[in-house]
């Protein structure tokens, strides 16, 4: 070989990635100890020096967010759920009044996408928005944290450590809910939403809408939940099974504004009105909640606090200094979707 040993020079003898390479020089845990072994005999035999000013200009900082985006399934071509749209605003300011750019890309759950924005310098952290199912996608958050990645993400909590997400108090958020279908006298109640492991904050929300409903004697095996996952056609035909089933609701808590759109196009679809047949309430409180018809009563999660909190929190790891504050408080958005039963209201 002819000419100075290189990184990739390592990395092609080892058969592994020139990242894999670098995170085995300087020891980190997420190589295992046989690979770096390897790596370290390859680059012994090769002569290989670290370059000590190159490892220097690695530790310092690129002033860089990566802001990574999961594609979720939408009615335009965006592929970004209009929740997350919403948020991007605010995470944009918060960098800029911290002096940061900001890098936007989509997650590529295909490769190891997560650990080579920070060990390239593309970034000094990462911001993760959204998860899809999340039994799946919680093995990528435990490489993050084997790799020492720094990163928050919304919603996903991440086992054993509370303060890599932010989140809003989702049980909360499903008790308002609740409370509020009941106190308009409404007594046939379901849920729509995915409501399992797979979709943690979707079961939160379902898991505090049926605490609300038991203060009343209502059982969850009373309220029938319907899979569904955030789209306005999964509400619409989850709620068409509904109505399919024989079962009469005179009030519908959906998981997301998305879905309750859906649920509230299918109610009228089959004849039904909203709010005086059946009361709807939604989750996120996105732009198009006040602008559908009728105007969707939500569950209003504070997306600009939410971009402030993941930008200051991502710093504070980044500067390995303590986290304060993590769960944001929802507060309902009353709206026209929800009125008390006429009493002339029959099926």
């Amino acid at each position: 070989m002819k000419g100075k040993a290189t990184s990739f020079d390592i990395a092609y003898q080892a058969g592994v990635s020139q990242s894999t390479v670098s995170r085995a020089l300087r020891d980190s845990p997420a190589v295992n100890q046989e690979t770096k072994d390897r790596i370290f005999a390859i680059a012994k035999q090769l002569n290989y020096k670290v370059d000590k000013n190159a490892s220097n200009l690695r530790k310092q900082r690129s002033g860089t967010l990566a802001l990574l985006l999961f594609e979720d399934p939408t009615v335009d071509e965006s592929q970004i759920n209009p929740f997350f749209l919403a948020m991007l605003g605010s995470i944009t300011r918060a960098c800029t009044k911290r002096g940061h750019d900001l890098l936007i890309s989509f997650q590529q759950l295909s490769n190891d996408w997560h650990a080579d924005y920070e060990d390239s310098k593309k970034a000094d952290g990462i911001i993760l928005l959204g998860y899809g199912d999340y039994v799946d996608y919680e093995e990528k958050l435990n490489q993050l944290l084997a790799q020492e990645t720094h990163f928050v993400c919304w919603g996903a909590r991440v086992e054993g450590h509370p303060e890599f997400t932010i989140r809003s108090n989702n049980q909360q958020g499903g008790r308002l809910a609740g409370e509020h279908l009941l106190s308009l006298g409404r007594s046939r109640f379901a849920f729509i939403g995915n409501a399992s492991e797979h979709s943690p904050e979707f079961f939160e929300r379902y898991q505090g809408f049926v605490q609300a409903l038991s203060t009343q004697g209502i059982k969850p095996a009373q309220v029938p939940q319907l899979e569904a996952i955030s789209t306005e056609q999964a509400g619409f035909d989850a709620t068409l099974q509904l109505l399919a089933s024989g079962y009469k609701p005179d009030a519908i808590f959906a998981a997301s504004d998305l879905i309750a759109i859906g649920v509230m196009r299918a109610l009228q679809q089959q004849g039904f009105h909203v709010p005086s047949d059946v009361a709807v309430v939604g989750f996120d409180d996105i732009p198009v909640a006040s602008f559908s018809s009728p105007a969707l009563t939500t569950i209003q999660q504070n997306t600009t606090l939410a971009g402030e909190m993941l930008v200051v929190n991502l710093l504070r790891l980044i500067h390995r200094e303590g986290i304060a504050q993590t769960e944001i408080e929802p507060k309902i958005i009353v709206r026209r979707s929800c009125g008390a039963v006429l009493p002339t209201a029959s099926f």
